[in-house]
């Protein structure tokens, strides 16, 4: 009956929140019960574990921004190889899908189209750790180049520049009049709740 009562007051209040909430329940074993909360709104939830006797909370790093960044910096000092898409040798659009189909997100293999995925086109001020960058660096009016955001204006890509591999660069510096737009595709991960017994 414990069970019952804490699921039931846990889903009232998420669905008498702000957010867009789904509850999955599922049946791990004979004595827990896993509550997977995927938020579709960027908000807090302000959730007093102990109250409602929960014993621990997992969070599921699958296709987070951190494992993006994080499987992109392996990648540092790789070098550049015209139409290649890793694992050791990449071209800048490869960098990007590599980094973001080993994290199960699905983007075309080009700069160009990787440009075209659904979603609003973020202006610098927009954007987050982990979202894609779009650049024209020939100046012909269309997207040539692509990296990923890192935060405080830096972002990761594999240069056919200087580096010529896989390098953190800065937008305010060459690329600062290059850039054209941000797009979103990284997945927010997935909180678990444990009940106890």
């Amino acid at each position: 009956m414990k069970k019952i009562a804490i699921l039931t007051i846990l889903s009232t209040y998420l669905f008498s929140s702000e957010c867009i909430v789904n509850i999955n329940i599922e049946a791990k074993n004979k004595s827990t019960t896993t509550i997977n909360i995927k938020n579709k709104k960027e908000c807090i939830i302000n959730l007093n574990i102990d109250d409602l006797n929960i014993s621990k909370r997992v969070v599921d790093s699958n296709d987070t921004v951190s494992n993006i960044i994080s499987l992109a910096k392996s990648k540092i000092g790789s070098k550049y190889e015209s139409t290649k898409t890793g694992p050791d040798t990449f071209d800048c659009s490869g960098f990007v899908y590599f980094v973001m189909t080993n994290n199960n997100i699905k983007i075309p293999r080009t700069s160009l189209n990787q440009s075209k995925i659904e979603g609003k086109k973020l202006s610098r001020e927009e954007l987050k750790i982990g979202d894609l960058l779009f650049f024209d660096t020939s100046k012909k009016g269309h997207v040539n180049h692509s990296g990923i955001y890192l935060g405080d204006d830096k972002f990761i890509h594999s240069s056919s520049g200087k580096a010529y591999s896989v390098t953190v660069s800065d937008l305010n510096g060459w690329y600062k009049d290059k850039f054209l737009w941000g797009k979103r595709v990284a997945k927010k991960p997935t909180e678990y709740f444990i009940l106890k017994n």
